[in-house]
Formats: C-alpha cells, structure tokens, sequence
C-alpha cells in the first residue's frame, strides 16, 4: 500500500516552488506558440487554488489574488496529440511536454531527475520498451510517475512495437492503465478533468481520422479515467467500425454500448446493424434487429432486407419482405428496390417481376425511375442483358442517364463490350459530363466512395492484405515463402487437396498466366494469399471456430472453389471478404452461389 508521500514525492517541492513554475509555465508557452498551435479558452477549467496540488502541476494558470494569469491554454487533440504523435514530433513546446518538462515530477534526488529526462526522451522518440525499464527503475528508486507521464505511456502502447512482444505489450497496457486508476483515486477533480478532456480530445481525433485502433485503446484509458464514454460518440465508432469492416471491434463497441443501459431509438439499431452488415456478421445483425422492443418501422425493414441482399443472402432477403407483409405492413418504393436487388441475386428474376407487377397493383405505387432502374439491375446482375435492354425499351417514361450507366457498367461487367458502348454513347449524349475518361475508354469506374473507403481502410490500423480476423491479425501475400511456418501451412494445404481432388475439385490452371508446366501453376495456386491465410487460421483457431478472411483484391475462381470445399473438409463456416463482396462458406456452398 503507497503512501501518500510515495505517490506524489513532489509535494513538500510545490509548496515552495509553485509560484515560480507556474510563471516558468507561462514563459515557456508564450503567446506566440499558443497563437501558432490554436489553443483553446483555459478559463473553463481554473483551479481556485493550486497550494494543495503536489509539483508545480497547475495545468491551466488561475486567478491568484490581484494577479491574472496570461491566457494559456491546451491545444485541440487534432493539432496536438493527433498530428504531432503521429509525425512523430511532439516537441517540448507543445503543451503536454510543458507540464511535466517544468517541474512535473522533478524531486530533489539528481539520479531521479536524470532518469526522468531519459523517460521523457524515449518518450519523444517513441521508445516504448527503453521508457518502460526507466519507469521500473524509478519505482526502484521509490518514485512513480505523475498523471501526464502514465497517460503518454498509455498512449504510446496503442502503436505497434517490434521490439515488443504482443504478450508484453498487453501487460504493459494492463500495469499502466492499473496505474493510472490508482492515481486517479487521488487526483483533485479539475487536475483531472482537464486531462481527461485531453484524452477524449484524442479520442475525436482518431474516429475524425478513422484509427479505429487507436481510438479503442484510448477508450480503455478513458476507462481508467473513470470516463464512460457517451452513447454519441460511441455510435459514431461503430459506424466506423462498419465502415472499414473491423468486425472484433464492432463487437467490442457493441458490447460498450449494451453495458450503458439507454433505451436505445431506432437509429441507433440502425446503426448497429449496418455496422454488423458491413462487417459480414449477419447472424449479429439479425440478433439486434429481434431485440428491437417495439413495433418496427418501415425504415427499419427495409434496412435489414438491404443488409440482408447486399451479404448474398438473397432467399433471406425475400423472406423478411413476405414476413414484412404477413405482419400486415404496407411496403414503399426503396423497400421494393431492396427486394429487387435480393432477386437479382438470386437470379430469380420472375419472382423479381412478380413483385414489380405488384408493386402498382396491389399498393397502388407507381414506379419511378429509381425504380425502373433497380428492375434494369435486377436483369443484368446475373447477366440477362437482352431482358434487361428490352425491359429498358419497354419503359413508359424515357430512360435517364442513370438506367443506360447502370445497363453499361453490367454489361461490361459480364463482357459484353459492345453492349457497354452503346450504352455510353447514349449516357454521352443525355449527360456529356457524366462519364469520366475511364468510362469513356471502356473501363468501370472507379467511384470516388470506393477510393474514400480503401483510403479509411489503411487508416483504420485494421486492415493489410489478405489476412485472417481473429483476436490478432495476420497478414499474408500470393507466394511469399519467408513465413517462418510456411514448410507447415503448405504442408497442411497439399493435404487438404488432396482430400479435395476426391471430392471432384479440379484445379483451373488457366488462371496462371505464367509459361510454366501444369504442376508449377498448381503451386503456384496453391500459394495464394487467401488460402494460406486459410491455412493459418486453421492452426491457430479453435476447432469448429467461424473465421474471417479479408482480401484487397478480388477472389480467383480457382481459390473461391478451393475454399468452398476445403471450408466443407474442415467443418467450419469461414466469412471471406474480397474487393467486390462477402461470401459466407458453409457446408460446401457459397452465399454468392458462385456469381461475384
């Protein structure tokens, strides 16, 4: 049990020299630096009186008497924390160095005070594992670090480091947050509440940059805190967490948001099934939309059955809509164009008709070209381009340029280019600028929501290439033979297929396009960076355990084959994500069924 001397061995110190560092404080953040780096207005958190506080540790100066105190205060978390850690240059102008640089922590002992400018110096350079052993020998020594240092460790440990293993940088993470808990026991309020404005600053910061990463390791330091994260903020994460398809951190949001105990409206469920959707994890996305207490509205409906279409869950789709109807519910236009891309999934196209009939005759809701365009979408997708130009001939009302872009880009999707440019030349001539150079010269476009999304992606701290989703993430590439249990997952793949040649697989060599002999594309297949991630979780899951595998690129035919029955060998349900699509493999088949 510490002593009250032991946690804050600066306070005899402060008594003395307070005054003075407060004004060394206010000369070493001149009005300069705070013009240049935008602070913030200071006087919402002033202490009354900073005697009683150990060091000279008033973080923002106060009224004292006849004196007033030059306006200083702490920068926005995006300048500060969010720009200048992730450059790697938090200078000791910044406001954070300045609190524990000018007497944070500064004692009597000269032994300790070097060993704090070596902390505070492996801190700048992000050396995580050297300012650890600096912190165990000041524990040594009988002196433990102040709020603002444990809070830099804590944020430190939310990067990655080499020199540390994943096993010790977790207790790492443990011991401190520990620490900073103890001292929070004791903290005055204001002190506190002033650096825990920093920290949610950060936190902003991260979900405005899109770390999801990052941003849940400092909800665990807001943890420690004793700050419990508000549902806005935490609904705003798990969008994020959707949106680059983090699907352990959706989970773990999810679960911070249950552990509040709000009744939560509809948006809200909306938001936790989408972000679940957008993650392949339907069975989580079905649960929250159950757990929905009163009667669900249209919006809601329609929310699922469009999550339920865009995972290829194309029959469950068309059963949520006939239970929507059977619960006496009166469907709208959006909802429609929701059942009409489940049918062109399905490739059902005559039940797709069949609803678009009764679309108009039983509810009475003429269709818009929103809606014509969805049913052009609903042919083409599993590639009916002559039913779908003529269904687009057939229209009552003219086609936009939005109908002949959707028919063009299908259309080149399944290889028929002549098709595609016919219907360029048309978006040309009602839209000229609506087709960029690509779409000109007979490429699909890029859309621009695509490059926003991989570029949140990298961002995330989630994501690499091929790689498998589990508690700890690993990632893979086509080939790479320097994976130190590679001898191992190809070992454990050869004998897979060989189970998989007597279930009928044949390897499609075709795909390589290397001059070499058959059996080096077989290979050469066989070392495809899904399948070895494959390979990998095998090893190092659970039996009988649901894994995820997350790819940059599109999923070969070949290895989409291959996974489907090696996912069937091995008894599991295994969720691959390609650029294009989910696929849930389960049982032999694919929630594709083979179209992606």
């Amino acid at each position: 049990m510490y002593r009250k001397l032991s946690l804050f061995p600066r306070a005899n110190y402060a008594r003395h020299e307070c005054r003075s560092s407060s004004q060394r404080l206010l000369r070493h953040l001149n009005t300069a630096v705070v013009e240049r780096l935008g602070f913030l207005n200071p006087n919402e958190h002033r202490l009354d009186d900073s005697s009683h506080i150990s060091g000279d540790i008033n973080p923002r100066p106060a009224f004292n008497g006849n004196e007033v105190s030059e306006s200083v205060a702490v920068r926005t978390q995006s300048q500060s924390w969010g720009s200048n850690y992730s450059q790697g240059n938090f200078s000791s102008s910044s406001a954070w160095n300045s609190d524990y640089r000018n007497g944070w922590g500064s004692g009597n002992n000269n032994k300790i005070e070097e060993t704090l400018e070596e902390f505070d110096s492996h801190c700048e350079q992000y050396f995580l594992k050297m300012a650890l052993e600096k912190m165990e020998s000041l524990e040594n020594q009988g002196h433990f670090l102040d709020l603002p240092r444990l809070l830099r460790l804590a944020h430190l440990c939310g990067d990655e480091h080499p020199s540390l293993e994943s096993n010790a940088l977790r207790e790492a993470k443990v011991s401190i947050q520990g620490k900073i808990r103890g001292l929070v026991y004791h903290s005055d309020p204001n002190h506190l509440k002033y650096y825990t404005d920093l920290v949610i600053e950060e936190f902003d910061a991260f979900c405005r940059q899109g770390n999801v990463k990052k941003a849940i390791h400092t909800m665990d330091t807001l943890a420690s805190l004793s700050y419990v994260v508000d549902l806005d903020r935490l609904l705003r994460l798990a969008k994020l967490c959707g949106e680059v398809e983090a699907s352990q951190e959706a989970k773990f949001v999810h679960g911070k948001i249950s552990s509040l105990g709000l009744g939560l409206d509809a948006s809200s469920y909306h938001v936790l099934i989408e972000m679940y959707s957008n993650c392949g994890l339907m069975n989580e996305a079905s649960s929250v939309f159950e757990e929905i207490p009163e009667r669900k509205s249209l919006e809601t409906w329609c929310v699922m059955i469009r999550c339920l279409a865009r995972n290829g869950l194309g029959e469950d789709a068309i059963d949520m809509f006939t239970r929507f109807k059977n619960q006496g519910n009166k469907p709208d236009g959006p909802l429609f164009r929701g059942v009409f891309y489940a049918c062109g999934l399905l490739g059902d196209v005559d039940e797709g008709m069949l609803h678009f009939t009764s679309m108009y005759k039983d509810y009475g809701i003429v269709p818009t070209v929103e809606d014509y365009a969805s049913v052009v979408e609903m042919f083409a997708l599993p590639g009916l381009l002559d039913e779908a130009l003529a269904f687009v001939e057939r229209m009552p009302m003219e086609a936009n340029a939005d109908v002949w872009e959707t028919l063009m880009n299908l259309s080149r999707v399944h290889g028929d280019l002549e098709l595609g440019d016919r219907c360029a030349e048309v978006v040309e001539e009602l839209d000229p600028t609506r087709l960029n150079q690509q779409s000109r010269d007979g490429y699909l476009p890029v859309k621009a929501s695509d490059v926003e999304k991989a570029i949140l992606k990298k961002r995330s701290g989630i994501h690499g290439l091929a790689r498998i989703a589990t508690n700890r993430s690993h990632e893979y590439r086509a080939g790479d033979t320097n994976l130190p249990e590679n001898d191992e997952l190809l070992k454990l793949l050869r004998n897979l297929r060989t189970h998989m040649l007597e279930r009928g697989y044949v390897c499609q060599t075709k795909l390589s396009l290397h001059d070499v002999d058959e059996e080096s594309k077989e290979n050469a297949l066989l070392a495809h960076s899904e399948r070895i991630a494959f390979a990998r979780a095998l090893l190092n899951t659970a039996p009988r355990h649901q894994f995820t595998i997350l790819k940059n690129l599109r999923v070969c035919i070949d290895c989409h084959n291959a996974l489907k029955i090696m996912a069937d060998i091995v008894g599991r349900t295994v969720i691959m994500r390609d650029a294009k699509r989910f696929h849930h493999l389960k049982d032999g088949g694919c929630s594709c069924r083979d179209y992606w």
